[in-house]
């Protein structure tokens, strides 16, 4: 089975990694990191905007092993960092439906109500969209 984390850096997230090491030890863990791209770019200046996310994407993979690696360093599953560029929801259900990916862990802060409406939810968005099981660590 392969099960496919969302992280992001926060505290949430890296609670579903160790959460996902945790339940999932004998399957394929996919760390996954989406890079926010901003919207809004021209023609002319899209050349540029794509070298720049692709340096951003070279630097947060690197970040993102080193914020893991105390945790990485005590398991014996498989894991596979990915880092993508796009909407934070739409890259993380985009990525579990073209690999194949059979669970989708991912962190949230717990906001309810007025607040999530408000803030929105990335976690809430993927488990509405996700066409396979998503599980929310608090």
């Amino acid at each position: 089975m392969t099960v496919l984390v969302a992280y992001d850096g926060s505290d949430p997230a890296r609670a579903a990694v160790e959460y996902t090491l945790k339940e999932h030890s004998n399957d394929e863990v996919v760390l996954l990191r989406v890079v926010e791209a901003a919207g809004g770019t021209t023609d002319a200046g899209f050349e540029l905007v794509r070298e720049q996310l692709r340096d951003r994407r070279e630097e947060v993979s690197a970040t993102t092993a080193e914020q893991l690696q105390d945790i990485l360093d005590e398991t014996d599953s498989p894991v596979e960092l990915e880092t993508v560029v796009g909407d934070p929801a739409n890259e993380i259900v985009a990525y579990a439906d073209e690999h194949g990916v059979d669970h989708i862990v991912v962190g949230s802060y717990g906001r309810g109500g007025v607040s999530r409406v408000l803030l929105g939810s990335v976690a809430e968005t993927v488990a509405r969209r996700s066409a396979v099981p998503v599980t929310i660590v608090r």
